[in-house]
């Protein structure tokens, strides 16, 4: 017997939410992402809020009646996965109204990842069906047109309200936009400061974003002067701080949160994520070896108070990916491509939590004497 999507959508009909006494389906909590591979089936249900008290029991419940409904020697199990609705600061940013989250993806210095963390993250949240932009803000090293494969696009510009507006690359369900598709990828930028952080404010204001669930700001490394002008154009839900395990990095990564959470610019670091953690080679995928040291991030985490939001190996195919433009989180059944799924789902996670918590994050003000 074959499996198809309404024989599913049937099953799920038998599953009664126990605090609301309705099926799920009824109640609009079954996405419209089943897929059937063989015996295969997998979907998402949508929760209002992560922290869902019946999330474990929905989903057991689930489960049981697709083994009843449509096969018992269907393959669901492992497969469910849980979407929660993005929730919007409480009131709107003064810019790009209709993006809900802008989250910044930072590092304390350079070569830890971050830009391939930034990429893959921005895969993983449209895998689960959030709707993404990517800003590439390195604007001396823009790597995101490499890591898409995008490098020969030249975005064009379409009349919005009577503005000229930069229409962002899509790849892989993200927008992006970098400056990397303005210039020539052989030439240096050989800017000035004022250059360089009016190019920014010119991706952020011009790009037609859209309707966005998350957009992911790629900061260059370290504490600069395109950090500021990022604070003081738009509001940040947040920011991720990227660091590798070991003491240099972390010294820096500590450097880049107290940027964050300082007085003036007072933006709440969304968490830690350690990336090269350890090593696993392809053909030992059960192994760990910790070249760069073990839990460096979870204890600085524990330190400042911070979470940890993920923790990513370092597997060859990573590097291959981000050669060939092919992102990791692509393939969501790799080793690589569960742990960007798992931080994805963590950092919605932390962004829904601050937004429930806290107030929206302040435009930075420029005081001039």
């Amino acid at each position: 017997m074959s499996f198809y999507p309404q024989l599913v959508t049937d099953a799920l009909k038998h599953v009664i939410h126990p605090g609301k006494e309705k099926d799920i389906v009824s109640l609009g909590m079954v996405e419209d992402d089943i897929r059937i591979d063989g015996k295969r089936i997998s979907f998402s249900l949508k929760f209002e809020r992560a922290n869902d008290p019946f999330v474990a029991a929905i989903k057991k419940a689930s489960v049981q009646a697709i083994k009843k409904y449509v096969g018992d020697d269907a393959q669901i199990e492992g497969n469910i996965f849980v979407k929660v609705k993005p929730k919007a600061p409480k009131a709107e940013a003064k810019m790009l109204p209709e993006v809900k989250n802008i989250v910044a993806v930072a590092s304390g210095k350079g070569g830890v990842g971050k830009s391939t963390v930034a990429s893959n993250l921005a895969v993983a949240l449209s895998n689960m069906g959030y709707k993404v932009g990517l800003l590439d803000a390195d604007v001396y090293g823009p790597s995101i047109p490499k890591m898409f494969k995008t490098e020969d696009a030249r975005p064009v510009l379409k009349k919005v309200d009577g503005k000229d507006k930069i229409v962002p690359v899509e790849k892989y369900g993200v927008k992006n936009l970098s400056i990397g598709y303005f210039v020539n990828p052989e030439d240096a930028l050989v800017w000035r400061g004022a250059m360089a952080t009016n190019a920014l404010k010119q991706l952020i204001s011009d790009g037609d974003w859209g309707e966005l669930d998350y957009l992911l700001l790629d900061l260059p490394p370290g504490t600069s002067d395109i950090h500021l002008t990022a604070v003081q154009t738009i509001s940040l839900a947040g920011a991720v701080v990227v660091s590798t395990p070991q003491d240099v990095a972390l010294a820096d990564a500590r450097k880049g949160i107290s940027m964050f959470t300082g007085e003036k610019i007072n933006v709440p670091v969304l968490g830690l994520v350690e990336n090269m953690a350890w090593f696993t080679p392809a053909e030992l995928p059960e192994n760990k070896y910790y070249i760069f040291g073990e839990g460096g991030c979870k204890k600085l985490a524990e330190e400042l108070k911070v979470r940890l939001l993920g923790q990513i190996p370092i597997v060859q195919s990573i590097r291959e990916g981000g050669d060939n433009g092919e992102p990791s989180a692509l393939n969501p059944d790799s080793i690589t491509g569960q742990a960007f799924a798992k931080l994805g789902q963590a950092v919605v996670e932390a962004v829904d939590q601050r937004n429930e918590n806290l107030p929206p994050t302040k435009i930075v003000e420029v005081i001039r004497k």
